[in-house]
């Protein structure tokens, strides 16, 4: 096991119909910070190794390929090779020198069956080698831009790669990267819509939308919560289902609303209908923002939970349930927030109004998913979370995500 603090973030790869395909890992190891650099290389392979085995690849990425960023040395180690084939794609990044040994490393994982990916791909004719041996190729809309993304599909068209569009920030690239030939996209696309003021919302996201407004009253009654469930048969059915997926283990079915909800309690109440009625809301879009909904609600309130009462906790999970309403509803968040009855603190919070406590936990949050390791530890500072705590309360609320998907 590790010695010192590790930290894994990971950044979804879709495909065209928005199905996630994969999950980018970026990793930060805390001792490379006071690190002597006599063996800096075994050290981060160290990392990502001792990584997986801490949180579990499964855990990380729900059995999705994890695309893993591998330097010449730890190709040259095989350091690919000590990982589940099945569950990783090995990049080769863009600064390895494509030399004889780097290319019999490729081949020896390619015979292995290991799919090979070039990160941050620029055309070289030194490349050929290894770009005959490649599944996909990467390509950041950042740096390539205009026609020279069009240039390289068609320049490597005689061979059977598949491209990535990464860096892709807006819809517009998006469409673009499909129709000039991209098969997988990564980037903030995907929560970055048109957004406009006046969009009408269908009949069913109102009606699911009221249902978050009501439960999330802050004078709400336990009553009044079943009364919310009773008359929508939707919610009854779901919550019989749920309380009896094997996430409760319990040996008994439940046939019982009223029992069902006395096993739950007003708080998971509340979660568990905000979850279902933003799952209605989301019918048409990414199943992604859901997940990261879920994962920043209880990655918040886990954190939250160390330095401040429960009660404050609680507020904390609602900031990440609502942290996609926006772009659920394509309506600018200002709009929406002023029809919810949310504490002021997780409405400034979400607007990134003020810098209280709720705020700064919010950015750290997003600074972690995003793998900006230096700003999440200036948050966990400000805050006084200990970092060593961090990667436990990620791995537990990634677990409790997918389970929480899978049971709904």
């Amino acid at each position: 096991m590790l010695g010192n603090t590790v930290h894994v973030a990971r950044q979804p790869i879709f495909d065209t119909n928005f199905n996630v395909f994969g999950y980018e890992l970026l990793f930060r190891n805390n001792f490379m910070e006071s690190y002597d650099g006599t063996d800096g290389e075994q050290s981060t392979n160290s990392v990502i190794v001792n990584s997986f085995l801490l949180i579990g690849i499964e855990t990380l990425t729900n059995g999705k390929k994890a695309f893993i960023n591998f330097t010449a040395k730890s190709l040259k180690d095989n350091i690919p090779g000590m990982l589940p084939k099945e569950l990783i794609a090995v990049e080769v990044l863009e600064d390895v020198i494509p030399d004889e040994e780097i290319i019999n490393a490729c081949k020896k994982l390619k015979q292995d069956g290991y799919m090979l990916v070039l990160d941050d791909f620029v055309f070289s004719e030194e490349f050929i080698p290894i770009i005959e041996m490649a599944d996909i190729i990467k390509v950041d809309f950042r740096i390539t831009l205009g026609q020279k993304r069009r240039e390289i599909v068609q320049q490597l068209k005689k061979y059977p790669i598949k491209f990535l569009a990464e860096k892709v920030e807006t819809i517009e690239e998006f469409e673009e990267a499909v129709k000039i030939g991209y098969s997988y996209f990564q980037g903030y696309f995907f929560c970055k819509p048109v957004i406009t003021s006046h969009k009408n919302i269908p009949q069913y996201k109102v009606s699911y939308l009221h249902i978050l407004q009501e439960v999330n009253q802050p004078e709400l009654e336990f009553k009044e919560i079943e009364e919310i469930i009773k008359r929508d048969l939707s919610l009854s059915y779901q919550l019989l289902k749920f309380i009896n997926s094997p996430a409760f283990g319990l040996k008994t079915k439940i046939n019982s609303l009223h029992q069902a909800l006395v096993l739950l309690g007003k708080k998971e109440l509340i979660k568990w209908i905000s979850l279902i009625s933003l799952r209605h809301i989301s019918k048409d879009k990414p199943g992604e923002l859901v997940l990261e909904s879920l994962l920043r609600a209880r990655f918040g309130e886990r954190l939250a939970l160390t330095i401040m009462p429960k009660q404050r906790a609680a507020n904390v999970f609602l900031i990440g349930m609502f942290s996609h309403i926006d772009i659920l509803l394509e309506r600018p968040l200002q709009h929406i927030l002023v029809e919810m009855s949310l504490a002021e603190e997780i409405k400034n919070a979400l607007l990134a109004k003020d810098n209280g406590q709720f705020s700064v936990l919010y950015k750290l949050i997003l600074s972690y998913e995003k793998g900006d390791w230096e700003e999440y530890s200036k948050y966990a500072k400000e805050l006084g979370i200990v970092e060593r705590d961090v990667l436990n309360a990620y791995r537990e609320s990634l677990v409790w995500a997918h389970d929480i998907i899978a049971a709904n």
